[in-house]
């Protein structure tokens, strides 16, 4: 069964707390998906031989620490206030794309 990641980023509009909250509802749900995604990769590392194997806990391991980076920029997002959380969100956007871009090089990778 096929799984996709949404790919596209919330906008902006409104009222700006509704759409930080909006987002941060919606990153979270991401990192939920890509949570799901790399549990797939790490179940079909368990099945592989040792020399893939070690490609898949590569990859795992960088898919992870992307992870880490969206959730730290998404905990800065939670702390961060009205005035401030568009400039943070600057920094989860980056760090969402980044992360997007290596889920799927790494799905493709291991289909």
């Amino acid at each position: 069964m096929a799984h996709t990641i949404n790919t596209t980023q919330p906008t902006s509009g409104g009222n700006p707390m509704e759409n930080k909250k909006a987002y941060q509802e919606r990153m979270e749900a991401e990192l939920r998906e890509w949570q799901a995604k790399i549990d797939v990769l790490k179940a079909k590392a368990d099945k592989a031989q040792a020399d893939q194997k070690l490609e898949y806990e590569e990859e795992i391991e960088a898919l992870r620490e992307k992870q880490e980076q969206v959730r730290e920029r998404l905990e800065e997002l939670q702390d961060a206030g009205e005035d401030a959380w568009q400039e943070v969100k600057a920094g989860l956007d980056a760090a969402w794309e980044d992360m997007r871009a290596a889920t799927d090089r790494a799905l493709d990778r291991f289909k």
